[in-house]
Order: C-alpha cells, then sequence, then structure tokens
C-alpha cells in the first residue's frame, strides 16, 4: 500500500442497525473529516456528520477537526445522549433508597 494513504473504520450504531466502513485515505485526513467522507450519512439520513461526537477506540476526541487520523484507527460517531447519566443515576439511588426504607418499615 502506498505509504501516503492510511486504512481506517468508521462505525456507526442505533439500537436496531449498525455500520461499519472501511475507508482508504490520505495521510493527514482528521477525524471529522473521515467521518463526513465515510459515506455513513447515505445510510443514516438522520446523522449530522459536521457537529455528532466523534471518538477513536471508545475514548471521545476533544477536536475531531484538527486531531489527524493514525493507520489503522477506527472512527465512533457517536449518538447525542438521550438523557444525562448523573441524572439517572441519581434518580436511580433514590429509588433504591426508596425502596430500602420501604422494606425496613414492613
Amino acid at each position: 500500500m502506498d505509504s501516503k494513504n492510511i486504512v481506517v473504520e468508521v462505525v456507526y450504531a442505533l439500537a436496531d442497525k449498525q455500520k461499519l466502513l472501511r475507508l482508504i485515505l490520505p495521510y493527514g485526513t482528521t477525524v471529522r473529516q473521515a467521518a463526513e467522507q465515510s459515506g455513513m450519512a447515505a445510510h443514516f439520513p438522520d446523522l449530522d456528520l459536521s457537529t455528532c461526537p466523534l471518538g477513536i477506540f471508545g475514548k471521545a476526541v476533544a477536536k475531531p477537526q484538527e486531531r489527524v487520523l493514525e493507520d489503522g484507527e477506527r472512527v465512533e460517531i457517536y449518538r447525542p445522549l438521550i438523557a444525562d447519566p448523573k441524572e439517572v443515576r441519581k434518580q436511580r439511588a433514590a429509588r433504591a433508597a426508596q425502596a430500602k426504607a420501604d422494606a425496613e418499615g414492613t
């Protein structure tokens, strides 16, 4: 393979549909550019690749428009959170405390 190119994967998943695309891109391609050039939007029409959060191998990339990819990396396109994880944990803890209090009261 030409040393001026890199091979990367771009992945995106919904609850019922997943897609992994393997791309050959020029060296110097950023995370955001790889996502936009992947063609993933054709498979997921509601996906806005210009603003969605991105990561590499499970770690979010703070500035995907600046982070240059290396050969073999996997770009992950993240969905927006439906609920705030901190709030969900807080509600779960409150329910558990209430259940414990109810069990001790009976």
